[in-house]
């Protein structure tokens, strides 16, 4: 695991400090993206699609609040629109997070793990963990994109990482749009409902899969030495 993490956290802290950074300068408030899709909804609700495919697909590059956005997007374009182009966006994300690892990210990994008995040890802790990984990423804001990387990285098969990312991915979107179209400035408890719920949901699991690796790591070497 400590090879993995080798890996995971650099990752982490580049999407981390994009958004953060993002976040400071205003680039991504609130206020910003919600004007930009009364904008595009008022010229077409294509437009409007677009904008939502757009964000989300940059997930990929700067860690945007993808639930702000749908929940948002849920509000100003209705569920069914908010939802659909929700999963495009962030599915789009996911492939080409996996796509564009998988050809260039074995540079990064030489670099950051210079050790080949190392770099297999994180091939072999992702490919026995991933999935459980990937399903469980939306606990945190940059964890997606970086189960997205390492899957890319590590090759893990293309089936395995879609069937694992679109059974993360559908329920948080359709939750999430589903609550942004309930709510309105005078009735905001659908959104903050979904928000809490979500975070709180993918955190305990999160927190679970933590407590249950621990546990393997301390009796592994019991069971070695037996």
């Amino acid at each position: 695991m400590r090879a993995l993490l080798k890996v995971m956290i650099p990752l982490a802290m580049f999407f981390g400090g994009m958004l953060l950074l993002l976040r400071l300068t205003g680039v991504l408030a609130n206020e910003r993206i919600e004007g930009w899709l009364e904008a595009a909804r008022n010229a077409s609700p294509v437009w409007a699609g677009l904008v939502v495919i757009g964000l989300m697909f940059a997930d990929l590059f700067v860690a945007v609040p993808t639930l702000t956005i749908m929940l948002i997007a849920g509000s100003l374009m209705g569920f069914e629109a908010a939802a659909i182009s929700g999963f495009l966006g962030l599915l789009s994300a996911g492939l080409g997070g996996y796509g564009l690892c998988r050809a260039f990210g074995d540079r990064l990994v030489r670099f950051i793990i210079r050790d080949e008995a190392e770099r297999q040890d994180m091939r072999d802790t992702f490919a026995k963990h991933g999935v459980v990984m990937i399903l469980l990423s939306r606990a945190l804001p940059m964890m997606p994109e970086v189960t997205a990387c390492l899957a890319g990285v590590t090759r893990m098969p293309l089936g395995r990482f879609l069937t694992a990312w679109i059974g993360s991915t559908l329920p948080y979107v359709l939750i999430a749009t589903y609550a942004g179209s309930k709510s309105s400035l005078e009735n905001p408890f659908p959104a903050i409902a979904a928000a809490v719920g979500l975070a709180g949901v993918f955190g305990l699991c999160w927190l679970a899969f933590q407590r249950s690796l621990r546990k393997q790591t301390a009796t592994a070497p019991a069971t070695a030495g037996r």
